[in-house]
């Protein structure tokens, strides 16, 4: 039986079909209720992919002298890393829709542990720069999966708040994967911080092993092979209103990640703030998302509709990058720091509502392919954001107008696929409303 007053799929799915919404297909009554552990081990598998990747960035320097390497030959391990994210999202999500969610998410983590046991060792840049790709290949099956069994235990606002939960697990990841990985460095060299990353793939798996149910029943799922998987996302990118949130999402994802780009050389070089100004207000940041997600699980889902808190989150963001852009253009003098970073954590914060609403609303349409929906949202974020993230640094080093012109292209862009798609004033949501 459900808790008192816990919004379960099986509760929301007596919707019928409308505009806005998909109904969903009865649950099952043997799917697992989550608690706690199962809260951290999903939380866990969506912090794999900043964890893999930002532990790793202080050792960088070190990396190009120990291979003896050229440092954009070792920025190729970045790279590969999350192309490998972004690709094997798109195989492992079908794959969980065809064969339930845990062989592929064990398979997956198996195969994560193994490459990076491999980075470990790795005589040379290219060596290592393969088993990147292959670890973060791998290593989608978490982020995807996860998504996947949220969809598969809940729905409206339910789902919505169970995402914002995740948030306070995964959003923890950026904040601290840095200062690991510097505390690694002092006590060992590069192939340290690996080991530390093969040892939580590990526990990760055997939590996953031992505690991690099946969440997809065999009535639900799909045979067929790659033609059917094609078939699927065909049909999901044909609705429209998923495309949209699809989009919206990914493009406020992009604007995050051109922040994330630009903001080492841009509070550091232009601004002159030290090292420990910038990993002060970069965590300062992170908790402010965090923040402003788990506000909006707790007190926002429920009471007003996903879409309204969206498109509030989403002109948040488009004023934010307005006035950031405004700032550092210099049209009213040099603004300074502290007004800078005032933007920057508006604008940050302001994607609490952002990322988990968009996942939320997207999902909810999509109860039979659960698993290639979340593959197409994961992949699309990533790859847009690869795309946003070269382009704050085209004007060179004396200048952060990219960083605030790129935030207020993917800010507009996202309001404008959100409103013109999704049509918020046409769709009804009647899980938040109810």
């Amino acid at each position: 039986m459900p808790e008192s007053g816990r919004t379960t799929r099986a509760e929301s799915e007596t919707e019928t079909e409308t505009e806005g919404h998909i109904a969903s297909p009865p649950a099952t009554a043997s799917v697992p209720r989550t608690g706690l552990l199962i809260t951290l081990v999903l939380g866990g598998l969506t912090a794999l992919a900043p964890l893999s990747m930002d532990m790793y960035l202080p050792a960088l320097p070190e990396v190009t002298g120990a291979l003896r390497s050229p440092a954009a030959t070792i920025q190729l391990t970045l790279t590969a890393c999350l192309a490998g994210m972004a690709v094997g999202q798109l195989v492992v999500g079908p794959m969980s829709d065809k064969w339930g969610r845990r062989r592929p998410l064990l398979a997956g983590m198996t195969v994560y542990v193994l490459a990076t046991a491999v980075c470990a060792l790795a005589p040379s840049a290219a060596l290592l720069v393969g088993f990147r790709l292959l670890q973060g290949l791998a290593g989608a099956a978490g982020i995807v999966i996860a998504r996947a069994v949220v969809r598969d235990l809940y729905d409206g606002v339910a789902m919505a708040r169970f995402f914002s939960t995740l948030m306070l697990v995964s959003g923890a990841a950026p904040i601290v994967a840095p200062l690991i990985g510097g505390q690694i460095l002092r006590i060992t060299d590069w192939r340290g911080v690996f080991y530390v990353l093969t040892g939580v793939g590990l526990a990760l798996t055997l939590v996953v092993w031992r505690f991690l149910h099946e969440t997809l029943p065999p009535e639900r799922r799909h045979a067929g092979g790659v033609g059917a998987a094609l078939r699927t996302m065909r049909g999901l990118l044909a609705d429209r209103v998923f495309t949209g949130y699809m989009l919206t999402g990914g493009l406020a994802f992009a604007a995050l990640f051109a922040y994330i780009s630009a903001s080492p050389f841009v509070i550091q070089e232009i601004y002159g703030a030290s090292p420990q100004t910038f990993s002060l207000l970069f965590g300062l940041n992170s908790v402010g998302l965090v923040a402003v997600g788990q506000i909006n699980g707790k007190l926002l889902v429920g009471r007003v509709s996903l879409d309204k808190v969206l498109g509030w989150g989403l002109g948040v963001i488009l004023l934010a990058a307005a006035a950031l852009l405004v700032m550092t253009s210099g049209v009213l003098g040099d603004p300074g720091l502290p007004a800078v970073a005032a933007g920057l954590f508006v604008l940050m914060s302001a994607m609490g509502t952002a990322m988990p609403n968009t996942n939320a609303q997207a999902l909810m349409r999509t109860p039979h392919a659960a698993g290639s929906a979340s593959a197409l949202l994961g992949t699309s974020s990533f790859l847009v954001g690869a795309v946003a993230s070269p382009l704050v640094g085209i004007a060179g080093e004396r200048t952060a107008v990219p960083m605030a012109l790129v935030q207020l292209t993917c800010a507009l862009a996202a309001l404008t696929c959100f409103l013109l798609m999704c049509r918020p004033w046409r769709t009804s949501a009647p899980q938040a409303d109810a």
